[in-house]
């Protein structure tokens, strides 16, 4: 019988995953860890014990086996990972498909209510989204994916961030998206082309480090953003 606590880096207790590193006294040590290490070589041959060992996948309700090496990425990409409600004050979680039924019977029609039904679009579609500034999120729907997606913004001194995110684990069966956002004011035009939508499970109220559009405070007028938006499936760009 094997114990998978044999397979856990001695120092920070984690599953080991490759790259594995061994040690001066042999004992192994994951690649996180290695850094802080001196003596230290690639220990190959523990890099192919973990690919052989399969074990069930730790989301609640998955019934696939995955590779003791892949545990800390099986959480990003299983579909059945939990994910959290965006709206803000909820405190349940789900699957992402759970959490979009969720969103369409809990709240739709009370975080909507100016605008019912509005709050739905079509991939390859633009469509013109008010924001209020001061609200932080806004959430829209896509209904054939069975997806939420995230509108953030940040207002600071310089201007404000607006960021676009949707709410899933990072799986192929979710696909990658990209998306376009533009900007006018008084004749100016700011656009944006993101590579890639951001999968989240939770929503984060830092700033964001990358992937947003910078609005200039020289270019806003009033609390509202009017910006057109286009979300597409990567494959279709």
């Amino acid at each position: 019988m094997i114990d998978l606590e044999d397979f856990d880096c001695p120092i920070c207790t984690k599953p080991l995953i490759a790259t594995i590193f061994q040690r001066d006294n042999g004992h192994p040590a994951c690649s996180v860890c290695c850094p802080i290490l001196r003596n230290k070589c690639l220990f190959l041959a523990m890099d192919k014990v973990l690919e052989s060992i399969c074990i069930p996948c730790s989301v609640l309700g998955c019934t696939k086996n995955v590779c003791y090496g892949g545990l800390s990425a099986t959480e990003k990409e299983c579909t059945l990972s939990l994910c959290a409600c965006p709206v803000p004050g909820c405190k349940y979680t789900a699957s992402y498909k759970d959490v979009y039924n969720h969103y369409n019977i809990s709240h739709q029609k009370s975080f909507c209510w100016e605008r019912p039904m509005h709050d739905m679009f079509t991939f390859g579609m633009s469509f013109i989204l008010e924001l209020d500034i001061n609200d932080r999120v806004s959430i829209m729907r896509e209904h054939e994916k069975s997806l939420l997606f995230v509108f953030q913004c940040f207002k600071k001194l310089c201007g404000v961030y607006v960021t676009v995110c949707c709410i899933a684990p990072s799986s192929p069966e979710v696909e990658d998206f990209s998306y376009n956002l533009s900007y006018d004011m008084g004749g100016q035009t700011m656009i944006y082309k993101s590579l890639k939508v951001k999968n989240i499970r939770k929503v984060s109220l830092q700033i964001p480090q990358d992937n947003f559009m910078l609005i200039p405070q020289s270019l806003l007028h009033g609390e509202l953003l009017n910006i057109e938006v286009s979300i597409k499936r990567m494959n279709e760009v």
